[in-house]
């Protein structure tokens, strides 16, 4: 699972915009006397990065808020902004702080309210014993990159270590090219390519968590509409609260109803890959036990700044549009 995999193209982010005007009003009513019928796209197939999302569901906390809430499972071909946009789902998962901000920059009207990955979860994967103690330790080195991370994660890095495109090899999504090369660097989630690393290869990889030299990104966030924002602001008050207490309860309480759910999503997920990932995201403090949702206007500030300097987004952009913190979890 990598950030990659979940890029958000500007064909969709077009698409989104030119059907926003037809969209359906959210928040159907269910059959169910006092429940409201919600939908919710993940970004990616089912998965401990999604657990939270999976555990609110699976232990009532949608519905302890009056709100029946079905999971609609990402993967390659699912667009969530899109999806958002004409309607087809009211709740979504966006992956990462630069899909956040291009909603902005295309001004698809559709804002994270929260955002339940303190740290982005990318890491800089490379070989023990190859002198590589630090990411600064990787200026000049090759690194396995998808076409999507180079135009995210990676503008941040070449700004903060002067890395060059002259470093960048083509990232297949396999292993196999890492393990066969104790030249290379990867890029990974700390959640899953270095614990497949470990199994496919036998060693302990070296892991860099990119939050942990500095990247001010956020992960995860849920995504709405503006308009649910104007028309059912308790409703939305309600998704970030049950968000928050389903990733609590995933991570520091008892996963099971979350994990049984996922894996009947992805008959591909194992239970040793959901346990490890759990830990990863407790060791890490990708998902911290305390404030979880959390986000700051002063965090996203210094995210749109950096990537504005490199000429990603106009420095005149109103990125504020890209989020709300009304209703961060209380």
């Amino acid at each position: 699972m990598t950030v990659s995999r979940r890029a958000v193209t500007a064909a969709g982010l077009a698409a989104a915009v030119a059907s926003m005007a037809s969209a359906c009003s959210p928040g159907k009513k269910d059959a169910a006397p006092g429940l409201t019928k919600l939908k919710l796209a993940t970004d990616w197939r089912g998965q401990a990065e999604l657990g939270g999302y999976y555990q609110a569901v699976a232990t009532g906390e949608f519905a302890r808020r009056g709100l029946d809430v079905s999971i609609v499972q990402g993967g390659p071909g699912v667009n969530v902004p899109q999806l958002l946009a004409t309607g087809a789902v009211d709740i979504g998962v966006g992956s990462n702080s630069f899909i956040v901000l291009n909603l902005a920059k295309e001004g698809v009207p559709v804002k994270a309210v929260a955002a339940y990955m303190d740290k982005d979860p990318q890491v800089l994967i490379a070989h023990p014993g190859q002198g590589v103690n630090s990411i600064a330790d990787m200026k000049g080195r090759p690194i396995l990159l998808s076409d999507a991370s180079v135009t995210a994660f990676w503008i941040w890095l070449k700004a903060k270590h002067g890395f060059t495109d002259a470093q960048v090899r083509k990232y297949n999504y396999s292993v196999a090219p890492f393990l066969a090369d104790k030249s290379l660097i990867q890029q990974g989630y700390a959640t899953s390519e270095p614990y497949l690393i470990e199994k496919a290869g036998g060693e302990t990889p070296a892991v860099f968590l990119l939050a942990d030299d500095g990247y001010p990104a956020y992960a995860s966030f849920a995504l709405v509409t503006d308009r649910m924002i104007q028309e059912k602001p308790a409703q939305v008050q309600a998704i970030s609260d049950a968000i928050a207490a389903g990733w609590k309860s995933y991570l520091y309480g008892d996963a099971k109803p979350g994990d049984a759910a996922i894996l009947k999503d992805n008959p591909e997920m194992t239970q040793d890959l959901l346990d490890q990932a759990r830990d990863k995201m407790r060791s890490y403090g990708i998902v911290p036990k305390d404030g979880i949702g959390a986000m700051t206007d002063k965090r996203w500030a210094e995210f749109f700044q950096v990537a504005a300097d490199q000429g990603v987004y106009p420095k005149t952009m109103d990125y504020k549009q890209a989020y709300s913190l009304a209703f961060l979890p209380k």
